[in-house]
């Protein structure tokens, strides 16, 4: 039996992949961004350990996230699932002066890597938008260039994966992987969607828990358990120092080496 801790798993994907782990009998600790949302996470996900709570929008609250999971114990798997999606419509400033989608969809997964214990899996969700993200890594925060949308979590989206391979390299006693859920009816997805909704969380837990010999790999890119070939920028392994590097320097936090 394996032990999970899924960020954003109050609802949506996060839930959906909650709920799956513990049906095939393994442990789960959820997350939430607020005390209302993690007491209606814990009715609606039964079986569950407990719930963490911390906006991620906060670099300060995600440390503290990390505190509170080190304190529950190790575990097996860590899965990075919160994520903004691509209709904002301006540039929403955090507390610490950084864009909300960057704030939780790059740098909050990069602190919780470097912070928690480290588990034996990672999984990182992206996108197939990280495709038509900005692999120059020029203005993360988005101080200079005019603001959109899309390209913002298209952005970040190809942060995830870069972070996913980099991890992949630096700690090889870890499997570190990424991979798209498919554009589905989730809030963030929205009604049209056209994606297969009962595929969208499968392989996330599939890479979490799995003994399958397949899921027993690290620095890949998947979609709906199958290898995908990711953004190539993606393997650049100075591109992916440099985006550790910046999350440094917004974070204060450092990720360890081997």
């Amino acid at each position: 039996m394996a032990r999970a801790f899924i960020t954003g798993s109050s609802g949506g994907l996060g839930r959906m992949a909650a709920q799956l782990l513990i049906e095939q009998g393994h442990g789960v600790v959820l997350h939430a961004r607020n005390e209302q949302r993690g007491r209606e996470a814990l009715s609606a996900v039964p079986g569950a350990e407990t719930v963490v709570i911390g906006d991620l929008t906060s670099i300060a609250q995600t440390r503290n996230v990390a505190d509170q999971v080190n304190r529950i114990g190790s575990f097996d798997a860590v899965i990075h699932n919160a994520g903004i999606g691509y209709r904002e419509p301006r540039r929403i400033a955090t507390e610490d002066s950084l864009p909300h989608l960057f704030a939780v969809n790059t740098l909050a997964p990069y602190i919780l890597t470097a912070l928690i214990q480290r588990p034996k899996r990672l999984v990182y969700l992206s996108s197939g938008l990280h495709r038509s993200g900005d692999a120059s890594l020029q203005d993360l925060a988005w101080e200079n260039r005019p603001w959109q949308g899309q390209q913002a979590y298209s952005d970040t989206k190809l942060h995830d994966v870069l972070m996913a391979f980099a991890v992949a390299r630096r700690w090889p006693d870890v499997l570190s992987n990424a991979l798209e859920p498919g554009w589905v009816a989730t809030k963030m997805g929205g009604p049209g969607a056209p994606d297969n909704m009962d595929a969208a969380h499968r392989t996330q837990a599939w890479l979490a828990a799995s003994d399958d010999p397949a899921a027993a790999v690290t620095g890949q890119y998947f979609y709906h358990l199958q290898l995908r070939p990711p953004n190539p920028a993606a393997r650049d392994t100075e591109r992916q120092e440099r985006l550790l590097d910046a999350c440094k320097r917004f974070s204060g936090v450092d990720l360890p080496a081997a």
